[in-house]
């Protein structure tokens, strides 16, 4: 198994991008998760002191960390998208050339 990725890692038949792609991904998901912790623990740190600047920081939590995975997924995609292109368009030049 250790042989075969090997050889694959080094033809140029097929791309490993968009494997690489889905683990940066979930990286960054991780990391959206990590910061909305950190936001959600200080907007509650931030309650003790004034009850409506808290709340208005656990809604601006809330709201950047959806943003931050609606943005992180639509940047993954967009990578995706160039290889399907490329993987499309190689089938088109098959089938011209038979």
């Amino acid at each position: 198994m250790g042989a075969a990725m090997f050889n694959e890692f080094f033809q140029w038949d097929r791309f490993i991008t968009p494997k690489v792609v889905r683990i940066f991904y979930y990286l960054n998901l991780c990391i959206v998760g990590l910061i909305a912790l950190s936001g959600l623990i200080s907007a509650f740190g931030m309650m003790a002191y004034s009850f409506i600047q808290g709340l208005l920081m656990l809604l601006g939590v809330c709201i950047g960390a959806t943003i931050g995975v609606i943005v992180s997924r639509i940047v993954a995609e967009l990578a995706l998208v160039a290889f399907k292109i490329e993987e499309h368009l190689h089938a088109v030049r098959v089938r011209w050339e038979a």
